[in-house]
């Protein structure tokens, strides 16, 4: 049974779960009813970072058009551009075990594409949520759900996986960002 986040949250993903290695992060969202008419494409991106919060290669920074890192080890599976239907919207699969050295973390962030162009920000954006996923049995580890804590922000930092004394942990962190996308690349090192 998943263990349900609350925004700050942390707690031990591998050492709870020994042998855990293949893992799949789920992400999802609806858009609320009045869109202003104009369609609504969501985009999950993830930056591996290192011991300083900074993404040091441009293949560290996984998105809709660099869909994994150099080995693999971080995977995004494609662009849902509706966000239509039950279920993930976007997922990233992960090997933990073969997650380079030099990451220390992998956060997962959710931005709305051409969000000041079409007039749209997260206070639009509902149900948003991220899970953990053993992908070896599907069995869903944790489950975070955002809430509707968000009016202009065009950008989330939903959670992030994190090396602690060789195990991974998540954090739940529900932080929002103003200017999207842009905000996101300065903040992990990125121009």
């Amino acid at each position: 049974m998943a263990i349900n986040l609350s925004k700050g949250q942390k707690i031990d993903l591998t050492k709870t779960n020994p042998g855990l290695s293949k893992i799949t992060v789920g992400l999802g969202w609806d858009t609320n009813k009045y869109d202003g008419g104009k369609d609504f494409d969501l985009d999950v991106s993830v930056f591996l970072a290192d011991a300083n919060g900074k993404v040091t290669r441009e293949s560290n920074f996984i998105f809709f058009n660099n869909r994994q890192n150099e080995n693999g080890s971080v995977v995004h599976t494609g662009d849902n551009r509706t966000g239509e239907g039950e279920g993930d919207d976007e997922q990233i699969q992960i090997d933990l075990a073969s997650v380079p050295a030099d990451v220390e973390k992998i956060a997962f962030t959710i931005t709305i594409y051409e969000a000041e162009h079409r007039n749209q920000n997260f206070g639009q954006v509902s149900r948003s949520y991220v899970r953990i996923v053993n992908e070896v049995n599907n069995e869903e580890l944790i489950r975070f759900d955002l809430g509707e804590d968000f009016s202009i922000e065009t950008g989330v930092v939903v959670g992030e996986l994190y090396r602690h004394a060789g195990e991974w942990k998540f954090s739940a962190i529900g932080s929002g960002y103003k200017d999207g996308l842009a905000g996101l690349t300065r903040d992990y090192g990125l121009q």
